[in-house]
């Protein structure tokens, strides 16, 4: 099996993030290198579970074409299909970053709204993510898109959130609510 692509470190750590230990444990302190496989550059993410000691050991391959971050803005990738999360998972995700926000804004203190902003940025981020995986003119994701327990689970409990409208209202949903968080500034 060939390693997989993490196209930027956010998109390693968070795939990471959502494959806890066998212990359970999802938190760990990862240390990185820059390794070689083969005809390729890759990065190895290395740590010791803090509940039961385990090592743990992550390897992807990186991307030809650095996507370096933007300042403000969360961004997993390139505009290409994930190699690492499904678009149920890239769905899940946005769930939870979006629910973490309070639906008004506009009453949060400077550190509340820049959580909410941090939240935010990253469930657009994670809609644009799972847009991706929409083929050019097609109206929703293909079922065969979805390869992980998760993001199977989330098709099936609603497998109208994949199509391309529904998915586009609610990245345009997110990109406003940011707006709207940076105007009360």
């Amino acid at each position: 099996m060939a390693t997989p692509l993490a196209r930027t470190s956010t998109e390693a750590h968070l795939y990471m993030d959502l494959r806890p230990c066998d212990c359970g444990e999802t938190a760990s302190s990862w240390s990185s290198s820059v390794i070689e496989l083969d005809d390729d550059l890759g990065s190895r993410y290395t740590g010791t579970c803090p509940s039961c000691g385990t090592e743990r050991e992550f390897v992807f391959r990186l991307p030809d074409d650095i996507v370096l971050p933007i300042v403000g803005q969360v961004v997993y990738g390139d505009g290409a299909p994930s190699e690492l999360l499904d678009p149920g998972e890239w769905l899940w995700v946005a769930d939870r970053y979006a629910g973490a926000v309070p639906a008004q804004t506009s009453a949060l203190d400077a550190e509340g709204r820049l959580a909410a902003r941090s939240r935010i940025s990253a469930a657009r981020a994670a809609m644009d993510e799972v847009l991706a995986f929409v083929p050019s003119g097609a109206d929703e994701v293909p079922i065969e898109s979805f390869w992980s327990d998760l993001g199977i689970s989330v098709r099936e409990e609603e497998p109208g959130r994949f199509s391309r409208d529904r998915l586009e209202v609610i990245r345009d949903t997110y990109h406003r609510i940011l707006e709207e968080i940076d105007s009360s500034v």
